[in-house]
């Protein structure tokens, strides 16, 4: 049974939409912050990023981009463009530890509710902007993209091969680093506000974070002075560290050091190769990859490469199958690591982050639009004479609109 989680009694008035924000946000719900998610009338738009869509039984459905960042909330539909929702929102930041938000900068400030604003009223609060580039400097104020960003920062550069050129990492590594940073840096503000007693606002962009993932190249370039170039799975600073082709499958192996590398070798009966002058060092082994690759593909292409993995493994080497998702989830070892989440409908990805004291996880599926709007709004005090006149003037949303009002077909499981 989950306990309150780590984060009891944090409330989060959660503004963002699509993937950085929410994915920081679902990161502090699932330890126990309270996170009240306020969408616009449209809804989050990542509830179309679809199929595969998941059909509720009201006839409306969210796709599983949404589903995956979003559980643990609380959902208002809320139309900030009218003076009375905003009204309605600092309400709801009335007692609240955390505002994020993930507006074009400037749009908070042209609402009267920027942090200069807030601060005056709720000076212990903690703002924090998403943004693709920040305010300030050339690309200030300018829309981010995880994939553009990816490009221009050069995460594209250095993924994929000589051959293909620049490719786009199969993750949306800059949105989901950006709520981890983002995650990291709201909680270092609430330590620090427990001294000072003073919030604060904390500027977080996917051009920042994005350029703050590129370790190792960045550090070889600052020493080196060399470009980072694309190299395929091989390690731009050690050797051997590649996929191999076995007889059942890929796998990877990875040596981190000159004794590792002396050691595998000896358990794959060759313990000469360490003794060769183009392997006895790591940089001899850079400067020599293709044969050392060539070496080490000879000797386990005919392996079961599962049982060579074990066997690697048990003797403390690094190495391991080459999996597709499908086994991923379906591996003995993701259940013991209590990796994926059930709720009703809802089944995805658990939280990795393990409290011996207070655990955390997921604890309620991801909520309909503006499915808790009443229950919110009377938790601050609204009476339901108010919530009724919100409603009726569209301040308070309680259907997406623009939704479609179908529910999907589901496809059947595999027989």
């Amino acid at each position: 049974m989950l306990s309150p989680g780590a984060l009891a009694g944090l409330k989060i008035i959660d503004l963002t939409r699509v993937l950085g924000g929410p994915y920081c946000t679902m990161v502090l719900a699932d330890h126990g912050a309270e996170v009240i998610k306020i969408e616009p009338p449209q809804g989050d738009e990542v509830r179309d990023w679809g199929p595969p869509f998941h059909a509720h039984d009201d006839g409306t459905r969210d796709a599983s981009y949404f589903i995956g960042v979003n559980r643990n909330k609380k959902s208002i539909g809320l139309d900030l463009a009218q003076p009375d929702a905003r009204a309605v929102l600092l309400r709801l930041l009335d007692g609240a530890d955390v505002l994020i938000e993930n507006f074009k900068p400037g749009t908070m400030e042209k609402w009267g509710i920027g942090f200069d604003t807030l601060k005056a009223r709720f000076p212990r609060l903690i703002h924090c902007r998403v943004s693709g580039f920040g305010a300030e400097g050339p690309l200030g104020g300018f829309p981010g993209y995880d994939a553009i960003v990816q490009a221009m920062v050069g995460l594209m550069s250095i993924n994929g091969t000589p051959e293909t050129g620049p490719v786009r990492l199969g993750t949306p590594i800059v949105d989901i680093g950006t709520g981890l940073f983002s995650a990291i840096a709201i909680l270092m503000a609430v330590y620090e506000r427990a001294n000072s007693g003073q919030g604060q606002f904390i500027d977080m962009t996917l051009h920042d974070c994005g350029m703050a993932l590129l370790h190792p190249h960045a550090a070889n370039f600052f020493l080196s002075g060399k470009r980072p170039v694309a190299t395929g799975n091989p390690h731009p600073n050690l050797a051997p560290y590649d996929t191999f082709r076995t007889r059942t499958g890929d796998i990877f192996i990875g040596t981190g050091n000159d004794a590792t590398f002396r050691k595998m070798c000896g358990l794959l009966g060759r313990p000469e190769l360490a003794e060769d002058a183009r392997f006895r060092t790591n940089a001899d082994r850079l400067a020599n990859r293709p044969a050392l690759s060539a070496e080490v593909q000879a000797i386990v292409a005919e392996e079961d490469g599962t049982e060579l993995c074990t066997r690697l493994l048990a003797a403390g080497l690094p190495a391991g199958p080459v999996r597709y998702f499908d086994e991923v989830v379906a591996e003995p070892h993701t259940a013991a690591r209590n990796m994926i989440a059930e709720i009703g409908w809802y089944r995805g990805l658990n939280t990795p982050i393990k409290f011996a004291r207070t655990p955390g996880g997921a604890r309620e599926a991801p909520p309909r639009f503006g499915a808790h709007g009443a229950e919110v709004l009377r938790a601050h005090g609204f009476s339901d004479e108010e919530i009724a006149a919100l409603k009726e003037s569209g301040v308070v949303v309680e259907r997406r609109r623009g939704a479609a009002p179908k529910p999907v077909q589901q496809p059947k499981a595999a027989e």
